[in-house]
């Protein structure tokens, strides 16, 4: 049964979180991933095996520079996605991705938690891909 959070009454962190502890697997899309957020579910993420019993995360709306993706969109919207372009994009969007890193003073505990995300994906626990046909 779905259930919506409003994060007045209904937390989304602790439904998600509730979800995670009883399941193994999950799959999630999602807008903009923020590497450091990681860390408010990764202990849940960690008891998942691998292979067909992992989390799968899409992300769909990342956006690495305003700029950059309008210009990038605006020759999407032009014809079909090939391979060029998807992976100028994914490029760009690693690019974000390390940028959010330099963003203030990591903690030991977004440390931890970046090394965690590292592990999980070697070990096929999480599985990321992205979404560039649409924003």
């Amino acid at each position: 049964m779905p259930k919506i959070y409003d994060n007045i009454e209904n937390h989304l962190k602790g439904g998600l979180i509730t979800a995670l502890e009883s399941s193994y697997r999950a799959d999630f899309c999602v807008g903009y991933f923020n590497l450091r957020g990681w860390k408010l579910v990764d202990k849940q993420i960690d008891h998942f095996t691998g292979e067909d019993h992992c989390c799968r995360l899409l992300v769909g709306m990342q956006r690495p520079e305003e700029e950059l993706l309008r210009k990038a969109l605006a020759r999407i919207d032009e014809g079909l996605m090939d391979n060029p372009k998807a992976l100028a994009l994914k490029k760009e969007i690693a690019r974000s991705f390390r940028q959010q890193l330099t963003f203030g003073l990591p903690t030991t505990e977004d440390e931890r938690s970046l090394q965690k995300l590292k592990q999980q994906l070697s070990q096929g626990k999480l599985k990321v891909k992205l979404f560039l046909n649409h924003p």
